[in-house]
Formats: C-alpha cells, sequence, structure tokens
C-alpha cells in the first residue's frame, strides 16, 4: 500500500490583532509589538487623582516634551518582558560565576588593603545612588505616557535594584558587613557625597517624567558609569591588581553599554519631532549634566586622585558628543 503525504497550508483568519494590523497592516505581529503597542490606558479611568485634580490618571501634560505619538519612542532593544527576563538571567548567571571565581581563588584577599579601602570608599556608597536610580525609573514608568517608553524604565529601575544588590555583595565580598556600615555612614555624613546625595534627593521631588529621565538616565548615569566603571575599575585598579573587582563590576560596565543604546534612541527621536523638544532637552541635559559633573568630581577624586579632574572633563566631553549624535549640542 502506497501513502502520499500531502502539506495543507491553513491560512488564518487574522493575521494580528487589530490596533496592530491599524499600525503596522495586515501582517503577522511581532511579539515586541503585540506586547508594546497602543496598549496606553486612555480611556475609562474612571477618576482624577485626589492629588492633583487637573491631571489625569495618565495624562501626555504632566511634561514638556510633546511628541504626535508617543509610540515613536520605541526601544532598539525590543525588550518585552520575555525577552528582557531571559537576558537578564543569562547576566545573572554570568555575575553568580563570577562572584564565585572571586571567593574560590581568594581574589579578595589578592586585593592590598590600600586599594581595598579605596574601592570600598567608592562603591559601597554607590548602593545608595543606585537606590535612588531605581526609585525615579519606577517614577517614569508611572507618570510617563506610551509603553513602549515606559515599559523599559520599569525594567531600568529594576535593574538598578540589581545593581544596589552587586554593590552590597561586593561590600560584603572585600569587606565584610563592617564596609556596608561605612558605606552608610559616609553616604549621609562625608562631605563628598553630600552633592550626589543632593543631586539624587532633587531627583526624587522632579515631577516632569521625561525631565527626570535626562537628569538619571542621560546626565547622572552617562558620567558615572563610564567613571566608575571603566575609569577607575577596568582601566586604574585593574592594573593596581585589583581584577577581583573587574570581575564583580563586570555587569555594570556591559548594562551600561547596552542601555545607553535605548536610552540615546530616546532622545534622538524625541528631539528631532520639534524645535521645541528639542530645544527643551537641550537645556534640561546642559543644566541637569553639568550638576552631574559638579557633583560627581569629588567622588572622583576619592577613586583617581590628582587625575580627577582631567578624566571628569574627558568624560563631559564624551556625554557631549553621544548628545550631538542625537541632535542636541551643549
Amino acid at each position: 500500500m502506497q501513502i502520499d503525504l500531502r502539506t495543507v497550508t491553513i491560512e488564518p483568519q487574522r493575521q494580528a490583532f487589530d490596533h496592530l494590523v491599524r499600525r503596522f497592516g495586515d501582517k503577522p505581529a511581532s511579539r515586541y509589538q503585540e506586547g508594546s503597542y497602543d496598549i496606553q490606558a486612555t480611556e475609562n479611568l474612571h477618576y482624577r487623582p485626589t492629588w492633583d485634580p487637573q491631571q489625569e490618571l495618565y495624562d501626555k501634560a504632566i511634561t514638556q516634551i510633546v511628541m504626535k505619538d508617543w509610540y515613536d519612542l520605541k526601544d532598539p532593544r525590543q525588550f518585552f518582558y520575555n525577552t528582557y527576563t531571559l537576558t537578564r538571567a543569562r547576566q545573572q548567571e554570568a555575575a553568580e560565576s563570577n562572584f564565585r571565581f572571586i571567593e574560590t581563588h581568594g581574589l579578595a584577599n589578592v586585593v592590598s588593603p590600600a586599594l581595598r579601602e579605596k574601592a570600598l570608599a567608592v562603591l559601597v556608597p554607590l548602593r545608595h545612588v543606585a537606590w535612588g536610580a531605581n526609585q525615579n525609573n519606577t517614577y517614569i514608568c508611572g507618570y510617563g505616557y506610551g509603553t513602549v517608553f515606559t515599559q523599559p524604565c520599569i525594567y531600568q529601575a529594576m535593574d538598578h535594584l540589581g545593581i544596589a544588590q552587586y554593590l552590597s555583595r561586593i561590600g560584603l565580598a572585600f569587606g565584610g558587613t563592617e564596609a556596608l556600615a561605612a558605606g552608610k555612614k559616609a553616604w549621609i555624613d562625608a562631605p563628598a557625597w553630600q552633592g550626589l546625595r543632593r543631586y539624587i534627593e532633587d531627583c526624587l521631588v522632579t515631577r516632569d517624567p521625561f525631565e527626570l529621565f535626562v537628569a538619571q538616565n542621560v546626565a547622572l548615569d552617562g558620567l558615572l558609569y563610564p567613571l566608575v566603571y571603566g575609569d577607575m575599575v577596568d582601566s586604574g585598579w585593574a592594573a593596581e591588581g585589583g581584577s577581583g573587582l573587574a570581575l564583580a563590576t563586570q555587569f555594570m560596565a556591559d548594562w551600561f553599554d547596552e542601555t545607553r543604546k535605548w536610552i540615546d534612541a530616546v532622545m534622538k527621536v524625541a528631539a528631532a519631532e520639534s524645535a521645541a523638544n528639542r530645544d527643551t532637552l537641550t537645556a534640561w541635559a546642559g543644566t541637569w549634566g553639568a550638576r552631574a559633573a559638579e557633583v560627581l568630581l569629588p567622588v572622583a577624586r576619592l577613586g583617581l586622585g590628582e587625575q580627577a579632574e582631567e578624566v571628569m572633563a574627558e568624560r563631559r566631553a564624551e556625554l557631549a558628543a553621544r548628545l550631538a549624535k542625537s541632535g542636541i549640542k551643549i
């Protein structure tokens, strides 16, 4: 008996959800599109916030930035919950492997006492900065508009929370519980940290979510991460016998390289939308960028000594070049 196998193609009745068909055409949608586009709550919000009756629950007017379509601010990484968690899970495995390597090979003991003291004096207080960044990005997610813009901000918030935990582990691995207590005391009392502490606290009460995006993700992170995890850890301390510190902070360096692509894309699209947007973003970036450089300089001196001013000038020029590519000249 002979059996003939045939392939039968069954055409689906619907290629995608109606709102995606209206936006992208009658074709299959990606998971990122399904989980990100046109799902911002816009109707039937029932009541205005009791703390501000002039504002809608989800209000475009809360920011000075005006977009014809807020879904233009898409994430080039195309992160939605599944792809984000899978990516971070792989990075978590790598980070755990690094910490195990540090522990099993005794790399914390290889670091000289002077370098250990300097590294802990910089890294441990930064966990409080990371917590502030977590709060700021959570606010942007809560009060921003358009899921493609707000969704990556809550991922950014969770990333900062993870970074705070990694910094705590570094403190425990290289200095014990005493290092965490000393870091908290420095954050509260040490003069070198009070400018940065004030910067974070001012961000916490900044109402415009897009201005907060610039202050936190563009200005502060844009200077802090290359300064600390590039100039201090990778270029400086690793060569002084601090290879364990470079391993422990690898996630932060990789994370910054990844997230800056999303941040730059958001700034470029928003600036290109209108001259008014570009002028507003330029003013914010200039003001917050100059202030971030000022408050980070005392921290730079803790880790770089006499080279701090020169290195900070380089980081400011680097941030200005990044912004210039997005059409924002400061």
